[in-house]
């Protein structure tokens, strides 16, 4: 084995920051066949792979990069498609690198296979070449299965339904499928043309597509539940969060989610050509070290601002991806570590400037990271002009407050089996952030695939 070992991974392409941050366009621009062949054979052929056990949605992965080797990319992405129908999408996004890579044996004593990329490398490459790997449908079994969004649960549970033999129909409150995915992520890391085709493959399988039903208005939870014979919920936890400081309420400040959902969904970003207007330009903060402040920072790079973002721990602690980081560090994003804001002023109703206080780590909190601790009278200003919260959500309560049977937990989330995703009410399951709270792609993939396991052995026992 020692003889085999490719400590360095073949790197992947980007484009310099000076051209990418006049656009959208993506970042990474992915392997070509050379370079994805000669990173599938840097894999060990592991006989007990342990990146498989990193994976929540359980992907073969040393069998998918020996078909790459052997087979060809095709037979590859068949293989991926087995477990995964998102491909494209979890090629880009998914964290790779805390979950099937941090579990690589190459990472031992150099860089982890490159699984992500590969994985992306096999969805474009299909794309490109206008192909599509065959849909596997088991024989229609004549029952109905609801899902209720389209983000990555409820598209996980919606393909897996209609794998074995059930007829879906996902219901979509807003006017385009891919909830998170098409709202949530910009393009430069999520091209929506890869959202769009993969909900198109679903589709091809026979999955229905109802778009702008608002289950808790259109219709409600018991009516899907009385009309279907299992429903999967898979909404999301879409409320903002605000930190209630002095002077929120001026122009000016966003939450995240209505800001990417104007700049991404609403295309504000190219405003007045599309007609959804946001601030542009001028000095733009962002609150918050997560992926979607991330996402808010180098959208607003994008849309001319010079951007800076404040964060309460130090870049150490900061959830979102290190290449995003990265990515962020060398676009010119300005980094105010150990900083928490407490006041936002304003001129004539409209946001001027952050008043921020230093912070320094003390004790390790519930989450393992040390907890940030107010340095008393340490505090700065920043000028601005945007102010985009980016410090979490919660659950929306649209559909749980018109479905009283549905039991909830303390903080609003659906409360389900953490090994069944069954709700309170018979024949009613739910995954991802609507039950756990903010988290990844990937994990709400998972969540979704476990439930529509239990949604179809349900639904045969009342046959």
């Amino acid at each position: 084995m020692a003889d085999r070992l490719k400590p360095d991974k073949i790197p992947v392409r980007r484009r310099p920051p000076e051209e990418r941050t006049g656009d959208f366009g993506e970042v990474a621009l992915g392997y070509d066949d050379a370079e994805a062949g000669a990173e599938a054979e840097r894999c060990l052929a592991c006989k007990k792979p342990r990146c498989v056990k990193g994976c929540p949605v359980g992907i073969d992965i040393p069998a998918f990069v020996a078909e790459i080797k052997e087979a060809g990319p095709a037979s590859a992405l068949a293989k991926i498609k087995e477990e995964n129908l998102l491909p494209g999408v979890c090629g880009r996004v998914c964290p790779q690198e805390r979950q099937c890579e941090a579990e690589c044996v190459l990472g031992k004593k150099g860089d982890p296979l490159s699984i992500g990329k590969l994985e992306r490398f096999l969805a474009d490459r299909e794309a490109a070449l206008g192909e599509s790997a065959p849909a596997v449908s088991a024989k229609s079994t004549g029952l109905r299965a609801a899902v209720v969004g389209s983000g990555p649960a409820g598209l996980t549970a919606a393909g897996e339904l209609a794998k074995r033999g059930h007829e879906v129909t996902m219901f979509e409150a807003l006017h385009v499928a891919g909830g998170v995915l098409t709202y949530g992520i910009p393009e430069f890391r999520l091209p929506q043309w890869v959202v769009d085709r993969e909900v198109g493959f679903l589709q091809k399988m026979g999955v229905h597509l109802q778009l702008d039903f608002v289950v808790g208005r259109t219709a409600t939870l018991e009516d899907l539940a009385r009309d279907f014979d299992s429903v999967f919920i898979g909404i999301g936890a879409g409320l903002p969060m605000f930190m209630g400081i002095p002077g929120e309420n001026l122009n000016g400040v966003y939450s995240a989610n209505e800001f990417l959902t104007r700049s991404n969904l609403m295309r504000a970003r190219s405003f007045p050509e599309y007609d959804t207007p946001v601030k542009r330009g001028g000095r733009a903060v962002v609150v918050g070290g997560g992926n979607v402040a991330m996402d808010s920072a180098r959208t607003a790079l994008r849309m001319g601002a010079d951007v800076s973002i404040v964060y309460r721990r130090s870049r150490v602690e900061m959830p979102a991806r290190k290449e995003e980081v990265d990515h962020g560090a060398e676009e010119g994003i300005v980094f105010h570590m150990l900083t928490n804001p407490v006041e936002v002023l304003g001129e004539d109703g409209a946001c001027r400037a952050v008043v921020c206080q230093r912070m320094e780590l003390g004790e390790p909190d519930e989450s393992g990271r040390r907890r940030p601790v107010p340095i008393a009278g340490d505090f700065f200003t920043v000028e601005t002009d945007t102010l985009v919260m980016a410090i979490g959500t919660r659950a929306n309560p649209l559909l749980t407050s018109t479905a009283p049977a549905l039991e909830l937990n303390k903080r609003g989330y659906i409360d389900v089996s953490s090994e069944t995703f069954a709700t309170s009410i018979p024949g009613v399951y739910a995954g991802g952030d609507i039950v756990t709270g903010s988290a990844t792609v990937i994990e709400a993939m998972g969540a979704g695939k476990i439930a529509a396991d239990q949604m179809d052995g349900f639904m045969r026992s009342v046959l």
